[in-house]
């Protein structure tokens, strides 16, 4: 069974990765070789010489950029497969189609959302390379805190709910998660590093850009997986209302 779902699993991240790709072809390379440009004229400005291309811009828009995002994707469906064939039967009484959407919108919200706030994906020509290290570093540690924190607030969601009802369980649970991070986010150390003459308006474009690839993808996947798990369970041992 977890095998027949790992396969859909993956097929179904393939599926995510190529309108993932779609999306961003559509919405973020535009923003990219703006930004690109806005680079080029800076250096051209301060007397620098150009540097040289290791791999084309148009291969990185094409063929990398579809490479890479499948890639991404059909690994994610994986292991959002095994993750759901782990939490199927322990999440209450919720169908397949349910399990798989509450735990696609944890998982974004978890991983992608709120670690995005305080540290949001940056364009070319935004941010100094000699601290990218250090952001990397700093926005893997706030993911890290992230999961803990989900990982927390699951764990009492279980026992409030069983104290106090579903309902008010779950909601004292969610801001238990939002304290967590929200000190989390007070904590950790703010990084701006944006140039003064660079289009806020470029840059919001590409950072809604950014987050709308991987709303797309795991909308994809929380949707559409939990459709085809169901094809593969027995379903009259589980709620298929969704």
């Amino acid at each position: 069974m977890t095998g027949k779902l790992l396969v859909r699993g993956m097929l179904v991240g393939l599926l995510a990765g190529i309108l993932a790709f779609g999306f961003a072809k559509v919405f973020g390379e535009p923003q990219i070789d703006r930004a690109i440009a806005f680079e080029e004229q800076m250096a051209q400005m301060h007397g620098d010489a150009p540097e040289e291309e290791l791999v084309s811009r148009e291969v990185q828009s094409s063929f990398g950029l579809f490479t890479g995002v499948v890639v991404y994707s059909v690994s994610l469906g994986g292991i959002f497969a095994l993750v759901f064939a782990y939490a199927l039967g322990r999440v209450g009484n919720i169908g397949p189609r349910g399990l798989a959407a509450l735990l696609a919108l944890a998982a974004f919200v978890t991983l992608i959302l709120v670690p995005g706030l305080k540290y949001p994906a940056n364009p070319p020509s935004v941010g100094d390379p000699d601290t990218i290290a250090q952001r990397t570093r700093l926005f893997f540690l706030m993911l890290l805190v992230s999961v803990i924190a989900a990982v927390i607030a699951i764990n009492a969601a279980r026992k409030l709910m069983t104290a106090r009802g579903i309902w008010s369980g779950s909601i004292i649970a969610v801001a238990l998660y939002v304290v967590i991070m929200a000190i989390a986010g007070f904590l950790f150390p703010a990084i701006n590093e944006v140039p003064e003459t660079f289009s806020a308006v470029l840059l919001w474009k590409f950072r809604v850009a950014s987050l709308g690839i991987q709303l797309v993808l795991w909308t994809t996947v929380g949707l559409v997986f939990g459709w085809a798990a169901e094809r593969v369970l027995d379903l009259p041992r589980y709620s298929t209302r969704a």
